[in-house]
C-alpha cells in the first residue's frame, strides 16, 4: 500500500498539531501530515520580510513534495499565537496573502487556508 501525504506550514505552538493534523488526514483521507513549523507563519510569508526564512519554508515544503508526493499545503494560522499576535480577521489576511505566495512556488499543489479557533476546532477559510 501506497503511503499518502499532505503538508502544513502552521506554527510550532503544539496546541494546534493534532486538531490541524486530524483535521488534514480526515479531509484529504490521507496517513501522513508533513508539517513546516515556525512561529507565526502566516505573517512571515504575508511581510515577505525574512527571505532567509522563506526559503526555507519552501525548501522544506518542495521536500514533501518531491519525496512524499505531496499534492495539499495548508497554510495555517491560530488564536493566541505567540509569533503573530494580530488578530483573528488581520491573521485571516495574512493567510490569504501567504496562500498565495504558496500557489506561486508550484502551480500543480492545491493549497487551502486553516484558522484554529480558540476552542482549537479549525475552520478551513480557502
Amino acid at each position: 500500500m501506497k503511503e499518502t501525504f499532505v503538508t502544513t506550514i502552521s506554527c510550532m505552538d503544539g496546541r494546534i498539531q493534532m486538531p490541524v493534523n486530524a483535521y488534514m488526514r480526515a479531509k484529504f483521507d490521507v496517513d501522513y501530515v508533513d508539517t513546516v513549523t515556525e512561529a507565526g507563519p502566516n505573517k512571515i510569508l504575508a511581510e515577505a520580510k525574512n527571505i532567509s526564512l522563506i526559503e526555507s519554508i519552501k525548501s522544506r515544503c518542495e521536500l514533501s513534495i518531491e519525496k512524499h508526493d505531496s499534492k495539499v499545503i495548508a497554510m495555517v494560522g491560530h488564536y493566541d499565537c505567540g509569533g503573530n499576535e494580530a488578530e483573528r480577521d488581520e491573521q485571516i489576511e495574512h493567510i490569504k496573502i501567504a496562500c498565495d505566495l504558496v500557489k506561486s512556488w508550484n502551480s500543480e499543489i492545491f493549497v487551502i487556508g486553516l484558522w484554529v479557533n480558540e476552542n482549537w476546532e479549525v475552520e478551513e477559510l480557502l
